[in-house]
């Protein structure tokens, strides 16, 4: 056993080199990976009849990609995106964004590093919301979200005004993730995969609290194992790892997404 006197660091670096060599990238489009990121949300849990929007940055400056409103994730394919501007007019495409994609515009703004935003109202986080507490990450599963999800106690309402862009992207802050009391929650990503990793993660989280709750009260992880955890599984290439299993799940379901 040639690795049973390496440190954990030793291993840890061992398999993220093995990762890198061993297992292949998907090929994808930005328009393909959109497409499948709202069937796999819609299989998720996702689904929350027309509410919800998934976006990223087109080629065009100032310009994202997005679904066409009156639309529900399970009926989105590369095809029927359309590319908007900053004031929400299409450019490439018919029909038009969900109108609530206006704080979208206020994050790319103002977080140049974020290349993909989602924000559902998935059942347990929609649940969760309700209570008015913060998002708890105290589980290994979850500890991508570890010190990494900001919290909006105060429901500002319907978030079609440029004021709630502006208080949804500085609650973001250097955060990937916003859990939105009464609301719902907002992700984002340097790429599309990891916005959509983190959409099933944060669901998953608010899950397990729901489920924590009910019987007891919630232990916190030891914060220098958490972050230990978070930084493992935020790695670009598990991100694309992950994707692509979730992407062979939406194909099996929905072959008429690409």
């Amino acid at each position: 056993m040639k690795t049973a006197s390496k440190t954990k660091l030793e291993l840890m670096q061992s398999t993220e080199s093995d990762m890198q060599s061993l297992i292949k990238d998907i090929s994808l489009s930005d328009r393909e990976k959109l497409a499948l990121t709202c069937r796999i949300l819609f299989d998720k849990g996702h689904d929350s009849g027309l509410a919800g929007q998934i976006t990223c940055r087109s080629e065009e400056p100032n310009t994202f990609l997005t679904q066409r409103f009156g639309l529900g994730f399970d009926e989105i394919s590369a095809e029927n995106l359309i590319v908007v501007d900053q004031d929400l007019k299409p450019v490439d495409g018919e029909g038009m964004p969900n109108p609530a994609n206006r704080f979208h515009t206020w994050i790319y703004k103002e977080h140049p590093d974020v290349n993909c935003i989602i924000h559902t109202h998935p059942t347990y986080i929609a649940a969760l919301s309700m209570v008015g507490v913060p998002l708890a990450i105290s589980h290994m599963d979850t500890s991508g979200l570890y010190d990494d999800c900001s919290f909006v106690a105060d429901w500002p309402g319907v978030p079609v005004g440029n004021e709630e862009g502006q208080l949804i992207s500085n609650a973001l802050g250097d955060k990937r993730a916003v859990f939105l009391a009464h609301h719902g929650q907002l992700v984002t990503g340097r790429t599309i995969e990891e916005a959509c990793n983190l959409a099933i993660l944060i669901e998953r989280a608010a899950k397990l609290q729901v489920l924590a709750m009910s019987v007891g009260e919630i232990k916190p992880l030891p914060p220098a194992l958490a972050k230990e955890a978070h930084d493992w599984t935020s790695t670009d290439k598990r991100n694309k790892v992950n994707f692509a299993y979730y992407v062979r799940q939406a194909l099996k379901n929905h072959p008429d997404c690409i």
